[in-house]
């Protein structure tokens, strides 16, 4: 699949069979990851690769989304926000962390898309709770987003998009 057939194709996802996917392919999804671009080369990414039921249930409940338990993996894409900060100041600390995880995401939501998995990029969550149960210092390191990964259980509907002529500006 190239990468635009895999951009058109790619969906959020909230519906997943339970079934496991190789740990192989995982590996592979965080290494599409670590290759997107960054600020500086900073990599300021850190990702939790949850697994454990109990955990997955308290982060579908930091998010109000009971769904997100049900597939087998939850990624918790995070910012260490002072690597950005060390290299760009207060820019760094409040965007560029930020855009760099962004971009390691949609890198991870690509290759899932091409590999028969899906996802959905949850950025709606209490980002004090998750930060509790993955026990993290939120001052240096920030939860961005969670992302449930399996197999889907479901195949949404291509979401209707603004046209072209309404977004873009030549200048």
């Amino acid at each position: 699949m190239d990468v635009f057939e895999a951009v058109k194709k790619r969906r959020s996802v909230r519906s997943f069979k339970g079934d496991p996917f190789p740990e192989e392919i995982l590996f592979q999804l965080l290494e599409a990851a670590c290759l997107a671009p960054t600020a500086g080369n900073v990599q300021p990414w850190k990702f939790y690769i949850v697994k454990n039921k109990e955990i997955r249930d308290d982060l579908a409940e930091a998010a109000a989304q009971s769904w997100m338990a049900t597939p087998p993996v939850i990624i918790v894409v995070c910012a260490e926000l002072w690597r950005s900060a060390a290299s760009y100041g207060q820019r760094g600390y409040t965007l560029y962390a930020l855009q760099d995880t962004a971009a390691a995401i949609e890198n991870l939501l690509l290759c899932a898309v091409e590999k028969g998995l899906a996802c959905c990029w949850v950025g709606a969550f209490r980002e004090e709770a998750v930060a509790k149960v993955l026990g993290l210092d939120t001052k240096k390191i920030r939860p961005v987003a969670m992302i449930p990964i399996g197999y889907p259980d479901e195949e949404p509907a291509k979401p209707v998009k603004r046209p072209l002529k309404d977004v873009m500006v030549f200048v």
